[in-house]
């Protein structure tokens, strides 16, 4: 096995500002029970994942047949529902870019594409896609089930410049290791009049107060970065792109307080996770940027 090798933050990641402090310590649920300790930037208010493996050794941490994301598994409550919800957010997400970018079909940049479901959503609706994914077994699930090809990332720098109407990180850019260098070549790819969409947790909700260490989102070490709203308009801001417009992603509070509860105690609790879920989202309603995950539509 090969030794993993950290990385150590002298400086926020962001904004390069040497005014960090560790803000809590949270578990890796899913695959080593190893607990990392999470810092928070004093100056851009972004949270960062301490002492994390590097790109070369962190591969491990995503080997789990829980790891939704790769395997495509409908092992559990809590994964089954997450298959039900998808279908009914795959045409959200189309209206949405849709209505961001005022086309009904154009050409779509899919990054991190996972299984390939929303690849093969927007191409059978008209989209010509190109959807890029690291992992190996995603892809082939991706050929598999969805009958889509997907790219590996190593393709990503290769790509053309000013060709994408839309790009598309469905909580993807918090696993990006070098983060300025990602988000410029996103701003090269995308054309002029084109958008970006990025989906990411947001630990200012009211549902990563009420579990701390235990929200879920955390998801450490696989999280590297943890945003706030302010986190990523400053990020956005280095590489002259314009935050647009913020989209709440409503279904996502339930969906992490049903895994925040069986962190919490080792059982969970749908009744619980269901009241966290509606009280955040109730909050999320008069201040949507307090929802628990977020889409950002970002422009040039």
């Amino acid at each position: 096995m090969q030794k993993e090798i950290l990385k150590h933050y002298q400086a926020c990641p962001s904004c390069n500002s040497a005014d960090i402090k560790e803000a809590l310590t949270a578990k890796d649920y899913t695959v080593s029970q190893k607990d990392f300790a999470i810092w928070e930037c004093g100056n851009c208010s972004l949270r960062f994942t301490q002492d994390v493996p590097d790109a070369d050794t962190i591969g491990p941490y995503y080997k789990s047949e829980d790891y939704i994301s790769h395997t495509n598994t409908r092992k559990g409550l809590v994964n089954n529902l997450y298959h039900i919800v998808r279908k009914q957010t795959l045409s959200g997400k189309r209206r949405l870019l849709s209505s961001a970018t005022r086309l009904k079909r154009g050409k779509m940049l899919d990054v991190g594409a996972g299984t390939g479901a929303f690849v093969a959503h927007m191409a059978e609706n008209g989209w010509e896609v190109t959807g890029l994914e690291p992992d190996e077994t995603a892809r082939t699930i991706a050929s598999s089930q969805n009958r889509t090809l997907l790219l590996p990332m190593s393709d990503f720098y290769s790509l053309a410049p000013d060709s994408y109407d839309a790009i598309t990180l469905w909580h993807v850019l918090e696993h990006v290791h070098d983060l300025h260098t990602y988000v410029g070549q996103l701003a090269r790819l995308l054309k002029r009049e084109g958008r970006i969409f990025i989906a990411v947790p947001n630990y200012t909700s009211y549902d990563a107060a009420v579990y701390k260490s235990a929200w879920a989102a955390y998801d450490v070490p696989r999280h590297l970065y943890h945003f706030s709203p302010g986190a990523m308009e400053a990020l956005l801001a280095k590489h002259e792109l314009q935050l647009q417009v913020i989209r709440p992603m409503w279904f996502d509070s339930f969906y992490i307080s049903l895994l925040s509860e069986k962190y919490r105690n080792g059982r969970g609790n749908l009744v619980k996770a269901f009241f966290t879920g509606f009280i955040s989202n109730l909050r999320a309603f008069v201040d949507k940027s307090k929802c628990s995950s977020l889409i950002y539509v970002i422009g040039k």
